[in-house]
């Protein structure tokens, strides 16, 4: 082979962290379809809070890539009106806990404008959303709140806990013709690095992600805890229980079918979640194994969760959040019941 063909031959992209691949999915559906905006507060000159739209407003400009005031209720009302008028806004709710503002927007007319004008219009917007504690931030910056959007008929809510799954998830969210509440585990957006190509393949919304297979019990989480739920089911094996790890990733609407497979080889369940234990979503897949999957089980459903407090800051932030040693504990306690 000659210098000039070694210079030619293909190179594989360096590895990505999440933040960095939702950047890479914005841009993509930015240079293949005009009608993509993205809007929020600092998200162009800036690039955003956590830098997910660094880069945006060079490539395509403040008419495509729009600072907001610092206004929810406005940012929200845009990204509605934007929508059902044909463009694909996506909006940034800069922190979780100031989606509440939002909440009229949200749930009164962009989850029901189809239902509401029998489907002559729609609202293909996106709402990202940095999500979840572990970062020392304050109070209404660090809420695990998925919950409550879950519960609003005419909303897909999604959280992916990977690089590769944040390209491929917020491609489809994108594509939706209908609003996403995109959730985005901000703990892992630079946790680690996974290589993503820019190919613009989607991933499946609506599915559950068996991220490893086992037969004593069932892991189901969400988000960031993935990473810790996985360390667990690896400790675990360490002690002889094989444990199957499941990935939810579309929350609503829920792929409870890969749940129930799961639970009928094991059953056994641990649902783990960084929100406060009642009614967390977590309590929805408990019941849904309770009426379907009850002869299943060998054992009650356990969940490990966030406590029914605001999270704590800043010394028990941590440990508020699920932890390896609880997801063992409560893998060990299901597999003692049955």
């Amino acid at each position: 082979m000659s210098s000039n063909d070694k210079a030619a031959a293909p190179t594989t992209p360096a590895p990505i962290t999440l933040i960095e691949a939702l950047t890479q999915a914005m841009a993509h559906e930015m240079r293949a379809d005009d009608s993509v905006v993205v809007l929020g507060e600092d998200v162009g000159v800036n690039g955003g809070v956590f830098r997910a739209t660094a880069g945006l407003h060079a490539q395509f400009g403040s008419q495509r890539v729009i600072d907001t005031p610092l206004d929810e209720t406005t940012i929200a009302g845009l990204t509605v009106g934007m929508a059902s008028q044909g463009m694909k806004p996506i909006a940034e709710a800069q922190f979780d806990g100031f989606m509440y503002p939002m909440v009229d927007f949200i749930v009164c007319h962009a989850a029901r404008m189809r239902y509401r004008t029998r489907g002559r219009l729609h609202c293909p917007m996106v709402l990202r959303v940095p999500w979840g504690g572990g970062i020392r931030a304050p109070e209404h910056h660090s809420e695990a709140n998925e919950a409550i959007f879950t519960n609003v008929p005419g909303l897909r809510v999604v959280m992916p806990s990977s690089p590769q799954r944040a390209y491929g998830m917020l491609l489809a969210a994108i594509r939706e013709p209908d609003p996403v509440i995109f959730f985005e585990p901000k703990r892992i957006y630079r946790q680690y690095k996974e290589h993503v190509p820019d190919d613009g393949e989607a991933l499946p919304l609506d599915v559950c992600y068996v991220l490893r297979d086992g037969d004593d019990v069932t892991l189901v989480t969400w988000g960031a805890q993935v990473k810790e739920t996985l360390e667990a089911a690896e400790q675990l094996a360490s002690e002889g229980i094989s444990a199957e790890v499941i990935d939810v990733a579309t929350l609503r609407p829920l792929d409870f079918a890969t749940i129930a497979e799961s639970v009928s080889k094991t059953g056994r369940c641990v649902i783990v979640h960084e929100a406060p234990k009642t009614a967390g979503f977590g309590a929805e897949i408990a019941a849904r194994l309770a009426e379907e999957s009850m002869y299943d089980l060998l054992a009650p459903v356990e969940r490990v969760t966030g406590y029914d407090t605001h999270i704590p800051l800043f010394r028990l932030e941590m440990k508020y959040l699920p932890s390896v040693d609880r997801v063992v504990a409560a893998a060990k306690r299901a597999m003692a019941a049955g």
